[in-house]
Formats: C-alpha cells, structure tokens, sequence
C-alpha cells in the first residue's frame, strides 16, 4: 500500500538502502511510543497501538509523521512529560519507512531459527559482516596468548607451564578436566541465583551445596542441555527419579526465603512463586516477564494472564510463604531430601537399636498397676517440718528475715540468686517445699536449677507456675497476688542428711516484695505430690475420669526411680539420635503436592485481591503446549526445549557466546524483547542455535565450535582501524577484565596454594574483621557471624566460597560479582581504585604473592632473570620481554638490599596468611621476591584475558 508524502519528504528519502522494520524501526517505537501505545491495553492511550500495523493504518501513516514533527506542543509526539524526545534521524528513518509502505514484521526472537544458506561456520559469517563494514580480521594470536586465553575461558585456571600440547589437543584435555565444570558453573550459579543463606533479615543458612555441585558434573559429564534444562526444572517428576535428578530441582529453590516475625505467608508465597516466573523466562527464553506481573507488558506481547498461567506451573510446591522449620535441627525449609551418609545411618542405627528395650522397659512400668501406690498416697501424710532461716543473701536489693520468713524485694537485676542458710531437723531430708505469698499486685520468681548445698532439686509441683521446657533444662516461673498464695515441691537428688545448709534460688521479682517460707520432709518422695493429684488418688478407682487416671499415672511413672532412669536414657539416647540425623547433610527440591493450588491473576500483583482463575499455560505469543504434554513443570521444561520453542536455542547459544567474548551477539542477553538490542549477527545466531539443536543439545561440541574458529582466535590487539571500537564486528579477539573468581583463582593456582578438591560444603576463605559484626542480626551470637575457616578451606576454587545474600565476600564484590538476590545474566565490568587496593593488601593475595615467590626461588633457577622469567610462565604463560627483565630484577636486588636492612619490614611482609613458606629461605629474599610478585599479580595484563 502506498502512502502520500509530500514531494520534500520523497526527495530527501532518494536513494536510502530499505529498511528493516526489526532493525531499524522497532527500536524507535519501542523506546519512544510503545509504553503508551504498546501491548499493554489497560494503560494504552488514545486507543492508539503502534506495535501492530493494522492500528497504524486506521490511524493513517501520515498522522504519524504529522505528530512526530508539528511545532505544536501539546500534539507533539512523545509528550514532553515523557522525556523522550525523536532525533532528526529517527524522525527521517520513520519518514523513509512509511514511504516504503510501513511494513511491519513479527519481532525476530518470536520467529524459528532457521539456517540460513549463506554460511556454513562461524567464520563465514563474521566475515561477511567484516566485509560489509569495511573492515579486516585481526591476524591469529599468538601461542601463548591463545593458550592462556583457552584455559582461562575453559577452566578458570591459567595454563600450566608443561601445557606445550598441539592446540586442539590442548583444547581437548582442557574439556576433559574436572576444572571445566567447575568454571562453566559460575555463569549459572549467577543465573540460579545461588546463595548458601535465605536473604532477607535473619539471612539464615540454607544447605543447597549439593545443587550446585551437580550443576559441576552435570557440566563435566557433558549433560545434554534439554536434559539438563528437564532435571533442573522438573527432575522430580520424571518417572523413576533418581536421588541426582531430585537434588537438579534446587534450581528453584534458590530464590529467597522470608523468616521475619509478622510477615505474612500468602504474600511470600506469591513472591516465590512470581521469583519462578521471573527466572524462568529469563534464563530460557530471554524475556523481562516481571513488567507483567502488575499488568500487560507495555513493550513486549505478553500479557498479565501470561504471566500466571506461568505461574501455575510453579504453584503447586508444597512451601510456606514464612520459613518454617519440620526439625529445629535442620537448616532447610521443607521440601528437602536427605543425602546418602553412610556413617550417620549406621550410627543412627545402632542408637535405635539402644533406643527399643529402653522404650519397652517404659512400657512395661506404665502398664504396671498403680492402685497400690495411690492407695498409700491417699492415706499417707506428710510431715512437714519449717525451717527456721538464719541468713539471707544475694539480689541487689537484699532480702530481710522476719518471723520465720524470707522477705525478698524488687529485684532490678533480671536474674538473681537469693541464698538462705537454715539450719535442718534430724534425718534424711528428702523433699522440700516453698510456700510464697505477697501483698503486691503481683510478684514472680523463677528457677532453672535450686540446690540444697551440691545436691540438686527436682521440680515436683508448682501451683500457678509456668514451666517452660526448652529441651536442655526446666525453668519455672511462679506467680504470686495478694489472692493466690503459691507452693513449689521439690524432691531432692539424693537424700540430704546435715545439720546446717545453704539454699540457693534463682529469683526474678517482677512486683514485689514477696515472703518466702521453706519446709523439709523426711517422708518418701514417692509420697509427696501435689493436692491436686492426691485429690484424684483418693476417689475409688471406678469413679476417676479417663483424664484423671491418665493424671494420676503420668504422675507415678514420673516418681518412680526406675522409670526416671529410663527416661533420662531415653532422652540422652534421643538426643544423640537428633544431633545425629543434625549432621546428616540435606538440600532444597522442588516437590508437587497431591491437590493442585489454584492460580488466579493478581491485580496489581496485590497478593490479596485475587481476580480470574487461571490454569497453569504457555505465552499466548509463543507456541502452545504440545497436547501430549502434561500442564506441569514437566510439560514445562520439555517446552522450553522443543523445537517449536524459538527462543531457548538462541538464549542459550548467546550466553556461550557472551561467556567467551564478553558481550553476546545479543547485547541485552537478558532483554530479547523490543526493549532490548538487535543481534549483531543474526544469523550467526540462528545458526549456532540451529546447530546446537541438530547436535541434541550438545554443550561441549558447541563450545569447542567457538573455540576453534578462527574469529576466537584473533588476536586481541586493537588495529589502527577506528570503525569498530567496542568489537561489535568481531574484528579482532576478545579482551576484557576476568571475573572475580577468575582473577583470584589465578593467583591461589600460580603460587601453588589451591586446593583442587571438587565440590562440598561451601567454604570460608580469608574475610575482613568486623564486617558482619555491622551487618547482620545477633551480633552477639558467634554463630551469626564469620568463623574463618583454616587449613584447605582457606585455598579452595572461589565457586566454593560461602555465600552470605546481606554479606557477599567484599573480594567477590569489588569485582562485580552480583549479591545473587534475583536472576543475573550478565556481570558489568568496572574499573576502581578499590580493586588495586584489594590485590594488593587483601590477606589472599598477599599469601599467593609469597607463595609465587617461594616458588620462583626454589623451581625457577639461581639467577635473578630465570626466576623472574619462571614467574611469568606460572602466571601469565610467556616469557618476560628483556625490558620487563631488566626494570624487575632491579626491583628484586633494590628490595633484597632494603628488607636486609629493615628485618622487621620482611617478617611483617612474610606474616600475611596462614599458610607457611619455606623457613630454610632467606627472609630478605623472599620478601624481595615476594614483592615483585605482587606486583606480577597487579598486572593490568593479569587481570585481563587478552
């Protein structure tokens, strides 16, 4: 269809190239128009959709032009209010395409690759974009760089000096290491949002260690990438799930956890949920769901509804929205599973084994007949005896002794011992009682352990007191008012024969003052009970309720010496039991509950206004859920992976591609919607997607693809050729700073301290002093803060390092490593002083610093050159140039000459660390050599992969 112009509009247009509606055009509207005339059609305004041509042309292409360049401010288009403003060349390119006819085209992203016949590798089509660009590739680098570019890119680790390999065999062994897994693991890890604590607040430990380790094999094993995607995301629902494919569905587990008093459940529930949503669509298919949470997607075609029939399939866990604990001693939230532990279970065994003829032995005696004993007890009476007090201590207001009493008054201290001395009545005294009363509007004492002299007292009774049992000792509170006198009975541990005592009683007095009398017995302890109960003892036996003889019983079994032995080994065996199952490690899975939870649209995303029921569906954009899928997560992840699904391939093969060239071919590997940026390549990118299907998901083929090709392995050097400064081209290799764990993994591995053990509990490393302390909650309590490890714990991979959300490790911070709070795809770059201060005075660098030092000394030679020359092999894979040779040797003689003079200044240096250097070295020496590799470590060249 054609559409008038003015004649000086057509003119100006003469002789432009065509233009595409993907490339050139949406990026426009996107930017400037969509957000008030896109998908969302509950804010759109004027009735006006730009985002579909049929809306453009009941406008008229004209009035578009007409409100893109009037003089008028209030017809204007954008609005001032909306600070968007159209440049000449926008206005001119959005001219020139309504003079083409306005052609629109389905967003790339949403359309199925295909292969396009005008490439067969990697190389044809950058080429081509070089050739339509003007530019040249870059020659190949060099040996050496290409070297250590592989084996930083494949492992994380720099190559070894004995790595003299043919290159494609190089790059194989590098695939085959148990390092590879480790290094690829980190770019998900950021992705799944791993952490080792919950977030939020109380930022509690989790246990999700062992996700993050399958994550490692599943990557060295060479996983295939749908089956990797399947386990992750529904392992647990695959027909005869394996323990591994339960621990894979941790990949969801890792969002965060709310445990603050007064939160409520049901909106935590919906953020888990919607944390769900938000991940998957952006780790799979490359798109910003969260906009449609509240409502439509303002730039993208996806709808609020979209958003939770998403949601539906990850609505059926069966979760709290509060972190509520099954087991006190576990650190997980259910659902979780338990890991095999051979030893445990055995141990835990053995104890129950222990544990049954205790029980039955406790059977046995509650089966026993009690009406003998409650015969006595209704028949037998006490005598009581008053103990006259000679002495009273203790408290910071002291107690008074006055007819026979204690007076004891306002205590301000929160717990005090009140000490009486009495002198006893002739005997065995047995039991004790206390009787408390007061004029006060109310008084309380309390007590976790009175002792008559060394022998302790056992709480028999206590009339109007709260007993609080928190599973290591009892502790009573008694409540005194001038209208309830009270009484405490205490049965000794053994009994007490003396003429004079010291009794001591914790004492907490909330309203004093309060009048304490003391009486002993000698009588039998299994006499002595409360009236309560020797009320029940003596009505006939027929005549008790069934909750009063249970009463009666539960009291005898608990005075009878017998059946307090059992108990207590009963208790002692039970809890060892718990703190060995406490030991038996755990991790967080994804579980389906029998009943499916109902999904409704929230508007607003409010948790508590609930609007349309949904059921659980894919994007209405995107192609439906195969009918023979079920609508679960199962159904789920194998949609994400099938062919009909045209995002996945390219999301992921743009993550690989990002993973070795710093940037994707999609810039925004995050954003593949409007709002984020075109492929540079797009067909590179649809035929590395293609391939990488046609390989059935083959992750290791594919990355050796890239590797290989002759576009990686350009040298990194920029030319005299301005036109192609951020390598959007591909003119030359990649070059960018390394990532946190890279850059401090290089140093533990070049000075020899890093321990190559795979996978296990997280570790923590070296940390700065005092920094939970002003962070996190319970600064008091030991556990809530950093315990540095020791020994191989202090050298481990940085993957390994425990992840605290309120407290990242500040060395993994500084260099842009994200807190793991949400989904993150890509890691920015920055350039700060604070990163050259941390290389050069963080205790982990320092150590590496002498380790390199030491081994230069001892592996590289007896001349200063070739241990200087020996270091750069160890760090940097080449040689040093004779310049370089020249300026560092006469650092090391210089320092030699300094640290010999000053033998404080080089202890000081060597002190860094726990880890111990060769003490037969000189110390001067080492220092010197220790200095210079600092330095090496500080390199510009080091911390960056050229």
């Amino acid at each position: 269809m054609l559409f008038r112009l003015s004649l000086l509009s057509i003119t100006t247009l003469a002789g432009a190239a065509e233009l595409s509606f993907n490339r050139d055009i949406r990026p426009i509207l996107s930017d400037n128009c969509f957000y008030c005339h896109g998908p969302d059609k509950n804010n759109r305004k004027g009735d006006l959709r730009l985002d579909v041509r049929e809306e453009l042309i009941k406008l008229g292409p004209q009035t578009l032009i007409e409100r893109i360049t009037t003089t008028d401010a209030d017809d204007l288009m954008p609005p001032a209010e909306s600070h968007k403003k159209l440049s000449a060349k926008q206005k001119d390119t959005l001219k020139q395409w309504i003079a083409e006819g306005a052609k629109y085209q389905p967003h790339w992203a949403f359309v199925p690759p295909v292969k396009p016949k005008s490439g067969n590798s990697i190389d044809d089509f950058v080429r081509a974009e070089l050739k339509n660009h003007d530019l040249q590739p870059a020659p190949r680098a060099s040996r050496e760089t290409l070297m250590r570019r592989l084996a930083l890119d494949l492992t994380g680790l720099p190559p070894k000096p004995s790595d003299e390999a043919d290159l494609n065999d190089f790059i194989d062994q590098l695939l085959q290491s148990p390092h590879y897994g480790e290094h690829m693991a980190v770019g998900w890890l950021d992705a799944a949002r791993f952490a080792d604590t919950n977030g939020y607040q109380v930022d509690r430990d989790r246990e999700l260690w062992p996700w993050r380790d399958w994550v490692i094999k599943a990557f060295n094993a060479n996983m295939p990438f749908d089956q990797f995607t399947i386990e992750q995301i529904a392992g647990d629902l695959l027909p005869g799930a394996t323990l591994e494919q339960k621990i894979a569905t941790g990949f969801h587990r890792n969002h965060m956890l709310n445990e603050e008093g007064g939160i409520i459940a049901e909106e935590f529930l919906a953020e888990y949920t919607a944390d769900r949503v938000e991940t998957t669509a952006a780790v799979w298919l490359g798109q910003t769901f969260n906009c449609a949470r509240c409502h439509d997607h303002k730039f993208d075609p996806f709808t609020q509804h979209d958003f939770y029939a998403m949601k539906a399939f990850f609505h059926n866990v069966p979760e709290r929205g509060v972190g509520i604990y099954s087991n006190p001693v576990r650190t997980n939230a259910p659902p979780f599973v338990k890991l095999p532990a051979p030893e445990l279970e055995a141990k835990i065994a053995a104890l129950n084994a222990k544990l049954k003829p205790v029980e039955d032995q406790l059977k046995g005696l509650a089966a026993g007949d009690i009406e003998p004993w409650a015969k006595k007890l209704a028949t037998k009476k006490i005598d009581w005896r008053p103990l006259e007090p000679q002495k009273a201590t203790g408290g910071d207001n002291p107690p008074q002794i006055a007819d026979k009493a204690v007076l004891v008054g306002p205590q301000e201290t929160r717990a005090n011992n009140i000490v009486i001395n009495a002198k006893l009545p002739a005997g065995k005294i047995t039991a004790l009682r206390l009787e408390c009363s007061t004029t006060a509007p109310s008084a309380s004492f309390q007590w976790s352990e009175l002792k008559v002299g060394k022998t302790k007292l056992h709480a028999i009774d206590a009339t109007h007191a709260n007993v609080l049992d928190n599973d290591r000792k009892t502790k009573s509170v008694l409540s005194v008012g001038p209208d309830k006198p009270v009484q405490a009975l205490f049965e000794l541990e053994k009994p007490l024969e003396a003429a004079e005592v010291a009794i001591s009683i914790g004492v907490e007095n909330a309203g004093g003052p309060s009048q304490w009398r003391l009486f002993v017995t000698t009588n039998a302890t299994e006499l002595i009970a409360p009236a309560s109960i020797v009320t029940i003892s003596q009505k006939e036996a027929s005549k008790r309720t069934a909750a009063e003889r249970k009463q009666l019983a539960s009291f005898r079994m608990a005075q009878m010496p017998e059946h307090r032995r059992l108990s207590e080994e009963k208790a002692a065996l039970k809890k060892q039991i718990a703190a060995a199952e406490a030991e038996i490690p755990t991790t967080l899975v994804m579980e389906e509950q029998k009943e499916m939870r109902p999904t409704f649209i929230l508007m607003r995303g409010a948790y508590d206004k609930p609007g349309e029921k949904v059921v659980a569906a894919t994007p209405a954009v995107l192609p439906a859920l195969a009918a023979d899928l079920p609508r679960n997560r199962l159904g789920l992840a194998k949609w994400l992976v099938s062919r009909e699904n045209p995002l996945t391939a390219r999301v992921i093969v743009n993550r690989f591609w990002q993973h070795f060239f710093g940037t994707g071919l999609v810039r925004t590997s995050e954003d593949f919607g409007s709002q984020g940026e075109p492929p540079s390549h797009p067909e590179l990118l649809d035929w590395l997607a293609v391939t990488f299907q046609e390989s059935r998901w083959d992750v290791k083929k594919l990355v050796k693809l890239i590797v290989t090709s002759e576009t990686y392995q350009q040298s990194s050097r920029h030319s005299s050729d301005q036109s192609d400064l951020s390598n959007q081209w591909l003119s030359r290799g990649p070059r960018h700073r390394l990532s946190a764990e890279v850059i401090r993994d290089q140093a533990l591995a070049a000075s020899g301290l890093l321990v190559e053990k795979t996978g296990g509990p997280s570790v923590k490393p070296y940390h700065p002093p005092g920094l939970y302390e002003q962070v996190v909650a319970q600064r008091d309590n030991p556990k809530a803060t950093y315990q540095q490890g020791s020994g191989d714990d202090l050298h481990r991979r940085s993957l390994y390092t425990y992840w605290k959300r309120s407290v990242p490790h500040p060395g993994m911070l500084l260099f842009d490593a994200p807190f793991r709070e949400t989904c993150a795809l890509r890691r920015s770059r920055s350039n700060t002083p604070l990163q050259a201060l941390n290389l050069m005075n963080d205790p982990t660098y320092v150590e590496a610093a002498r380790f390199l030092a030491q081994r230069m000394i001892k592996e590289g030679g007896t001349s200063i050159e070739s241990r200087l020359a020996h270091g750069f092999r160890l760090l940097l894979g080449r040689k040093p140039s004779k310049q370089e040779l020249q300026v560092l040797a006469a650092a090391v003689e210089r320092s030699i000459k300094d640290f010999t003079k000053d033998a404080e200044a080089a202890k000081q240096l060597l002190s860094f660390g726990e880890a111990k250097t060769d003490d037969k070295l000189s110390a001067a020496e080492l220092a010197a050599y220790t200095t210079v590799a600092s330095t090496l470590i500080n390199l510009d060249e080091t911390i960056t992969k050229e």
